[in-house]
């Protein structure tokens, strides 16, 4: 006998408070799970297809956790390094830079920037204010983020938490999928599937896409020889996954800095505009519509606000989490559209909806 709705609305909401109270209180504590997951759902085509290749599951596993450990080296010993060392130049450098535009505003537009102007009062303090605390700021966050303890939990529980879902991960998928209520399993997996779907255009595809071109930001901001290329490639390509954004604050950064350093060389400062667009016709034309596709379902404001409540409740745990959520409420919520439209409160009792103007 089936149980009634409004009890398996009780069970079920005190699944989700359950969940969500495990994200409050044990947040920076399950955060390597979260991430060893996030990259075995990431990975998880590659096993796959190394399986259709002929190799078996063990095996795929081993092969991609051991090219994975030599990417993250590489990075750490690399990459890394120089990021930090520019981010924090780049923070020093701001007031400089910030007196230089006075001087610049000052020189050619003098009336913008009398003593009592608005403009002068605010260059002048916010210049005060990158200086006092953007470096200590910085550094105090990266000392929290990489202490001995969470840089020991990162190194060493990710890549096993890792490397295990990875090896069971089709597994547990049927253990889930044997665990559904057999009257909803039909509904369930269909939802599943289309969260699936969403999920993997937009994570994978996204990632993918980021990766590539913050790594193609990144080098040829170095060769044009921009001095913190680095930094602005990876804040474009971090930024990708909103259409525009990426481009539109790292081009700005970019082209802000190139001004600065290569003031009067305008053919440098034109192959940085160039670099940003040709980056934007590369992702735009082929990129976005091969690894992405033309729809994922997630709206650019629906992420933002996701990624803005769950990191404001939960901290960097909840930003990992909120872009599966989203796909989820948004895949619920177009389920329930469909359901309400088809049902006879929409449709009334003459059974068709009105279309009459």
């Amino acid at each position: 006998m089936t149980l009634p709705v409004n009890d398996q609305l009780k069970y079920w909401g005190v699944v989700a408070v359950v969940l969500f109270g495990t994200l409050w209180f044990l947040g920076d504590i399950i955060l390597p799970f979260v991430l060893g997951g996030a990259i075995a759902y990431f990975l998880d085509p590659v096993a796959d297809r190394l399986e259709t290749m002929g190799l078996s599951r063990t095996t795929a596993t081993v092969l991609i956790t051991l090219g994975g450990i030599v990417v993250f080296v590489v990075a750490m010993l690399a990459i890394v390094p120089l990021l930090i060392e520019q981010s924090i130049a780049l923070i020093d450098t701001m007031p400089q830079l910030f007196r230089d535009l006075q001087a610049f505003v000052t020189t050619n537009f003098p009336s913008l920037l009398r003593p009592d102007s608005v403009v002068h009062q605010t260059l002048v303090s916010f210049g005060e204010a990158i200086q006092e605390r953007g470096g200590a700021l910085l550094q105090g966050a990266l000392s929290s983020a990489m202490s001995l303890f969470n840089v020991v939990m990162l190194i060493v529980i990710v890549p096993v938490v890792t490397f295990y879902l990875l090896l069971d991960w089709d597994r547990m998928i049927a253990e889930i999928d044997n665990l559904l209520p057999r009257d909803h399993a039909p509904v369930i997996r269909t939802l599943a599937k289309d969260v699936n779907h969403t999920l993997a255009s937009f994570v994978r595809g996204m990632g993918t896409v980021c990766l590539i071109l913050g790594t193609y930001y990144a080098v040829a901001l170095i060769v044009v020889g921009l001095q913190f290329g680095l930094v602005v490639g990876f804040i474009a390509g971090l930024v990708t996954f909103i259409p525009y954004l990426g481009a539109l604050i790292g081009g700005a950064l970019a082209i802000g800095l190139a001004l600065f350093q290569f003031w009067g060389d305008w053919v440098s400062i034109g192959l940085v505009a160039g670099i940003f667009a040709l980056g934007q016709v590369v992702e735009g034309n082929i990129l976005t519509p091969k690894l992405v596709g033309s729809s994922v379902g997630l709206h650019p404001v629906w992420l933002l606000l996701a990624l803005s409540v769950f990191g404001a409740l939960f901290g960097f745990v909840g930003m990992l989490v909120a872009v599966p959520v989203a796909a989820a409420i948004g895949v619920l919520a177009r389920f329930a559209t469909s359901q309400y439209t088809a049902s006879r409160l929409y449709r009334g009792s003459s059974g068709a909806p009105d279309h009459e103007e």
